[in-house]
């Protein structure tokens, strides 16, 4: 069996400062990204009417479909910013910039077009309730106009984050929120003169929120002189070469992340066609499984950074025992910060326009899975490590088969066949994670995830590994 060499004591002052730089920044821009959904819910919440609230979860799912299609293309490109980062090669940059907005900018056109120009079918999918699937076309048909630039902003806080730009997102989120907020109560409920839209008014705040953005941004790099997202010719410069080895790293994460997004969609849509309480319980689920994610995604990006730039740099050894340590420190700080919310489910989930049934259904949803969470999360960091760290493959064959041959047949199993409970359907939907963490968790000790694309990552791998 092979062994890794570890040279010199591990630094964890300046691990902990570098991942407190990188992590914390990321973490409050995708809370407050995800704070700004729980507005929505909150403010649409005093209409009246619950079915609002399962339509504007509906509409989230969609999004997240989206997400599950464009994400792949992130996370290959942060495998490429981050490892050019830690060898100072501009010119990599440049070009895995222009390649992954382009293709995530496909991803967005698509989406918004459905939900332009076909949200009926969009909303059939999701559920088979006439009223929910009325409000969430409403919505879509706004909302749509949104994706674009909600995506766009994306692209260029993966390339900030990557290069340890992480203030600039988070600021540019903290605007976009706040005109977002402002914006609900104005469109909403019809203050400063405006119509009372409703949760039309919803999705136009949303759509100005996204412009905002992807203005800040913009704004700020330019003002701090950041050089990456203005490379505009740069950008779209690339050699067939080039472009067959971004497609190359990046084809096992689409992959995973579309294969992943059906998977789930499958399992929302069997989910949709539950009770209208239920659907209303999981769509504020959703949103808190957001915050939660969001929260965790900030440490998540900065394992991709700490590790994907040593591997870059061709520090192989500091990269393996980064990686390590991250996988246990940050599935604890996910932990503790779920048991928060659990904590604190009542407040949240009333405020969030639950009651009655549908408040059981939502805090059944978030009680399990918080404790899930730890390994779920586990999971999820030790997948972006290897794929910052130039390993596409090892954790999207896992997800895909583990995903159809055991999650989505048990979820469909126990929603048709045994007509189970909804919160044994939802606990089905991760029979998968303890199985995945074993094997991941093998493969993170045998140190063969570390597969550099920088001339030092190459040149520095002949000496990592001995028999």
């Amino acid at each position: 069996m092979e062994k890794i060499r570890s040279k010199q004591p591990f630094d964890w002052k300046a691990f902990l400062k570098a991942l407190a730089a990188i992590g914390v920044p990321v973490a409050v821009q995708n809370l407050l990204t995800t704070t700004a959904s729980m507005v929505d819910t909150m403010m649409v919440a005093p209409l009246g009417d619950e079915l609002n609230v399962g339509a504007l979860g509906l509409c989230a799912q969609f999004s997240s479909l989206m997400f599950s299609c464009y994400w792949g293309f992130v996370g290959g490109g942060m495998l490429f910013f981050a490892q050019y980062w830690g060898s100072r090669e501009d010119d990599g940059i440049d070009r895995s910039y222009g390649l992954t907005w382009l293709c995530m900018m496909a991803v967005a056109v698509i989406f918004a077009l459905l939900a332009l120009l076909a949200p009926e079918a969009v909303m059939r999918v999701y559920t088979d309730k006439a009223a929910i699937q009325k409000i969430g076309v409403s919505y879509l048909k706004i909302a749509g106009f949104a994706y674009p630039m909600q995506v766009w902003s994306m692209a260029m806080s993966a390339l900030l984050r990557a290069t340890e730009r992480v203030k600039i997102p988070m600021i540019a989120s903290v605007v976009s929120v706040a005109a977002n907020i402002f914006l609900n109560w104005a469109l909403i409920y019809g203050h400063f003169g405006l119509p009372a839209m409703g949760i039309r008014g919803a999705a136009l705040a949303t759509t100005i929120a996204a412009a905002v953005n992807v203005a800040a941004i913009y704004l700020m790099a330019a003002l701090r002189k950041y050089p990456y997202l203005f490379h505009l010719r740069a950008h779209f410069r690339w050699s067939r070469a080039q472009v067959r080895s971004f497609f190359t790293k990046c084809f096992p994460i689409i992959l995973n992340e579309l294969f992943l997004g059906i998977g789930n969609m499958i399992i929302n849509v069997t989910l949709g066609r539950q009770p209208e309480e239920v659907i209303d319980g999981l769509a504020v689920f959703r949103t808190l499984e957001g915050l939660i994610i969001g929260f965790f995604a900030g440490f998540s990006s900065a394992a991709s950074v700490l590790v994907g730039k040593c591997v870059g740099a061709g520090e192989l050894d500091r990269a393996y025992e980064r990686a390590k340590r991250l996988v246990y420190l940050c599935s604890g700080i996910i932990f503790a910060v779920g048991l928060g919310v659990v904590g604190l489910r009542r407040p949240i989930l009333t405020a969030m326009g639950l009651s009655g049934a549908s408040y059981r259904a939502g805090s059944a949803f978030l009680i399990i899975y918080v404790f899930v969470a730890l390994i779920r999360m586990g999971n999820w960091i030790m997948n972006d490590t290897y794929r910052a760290s130039g390993d596409a493959v090892t954790g999207t064959v896992l997800e895909i088969v583990f995903m159809y041959v055991l999650v989505v047949p048990a979820v469909l199993v126990a929603s048709f066949a045994l007509k189970l409970p909804y919160w044994a359907i939802f606990l089905c939907c991760y029979a998968d994670e303890p199985i995945r963490y074993i094997l991941m968790q093998l493969h993170l000790y045998s140190g063969k995830w570390i597969r550099p694309v920088t001339t030092l990552g190459v040149e520095a791998l002949k000496n990592f590994r001995v028999q």
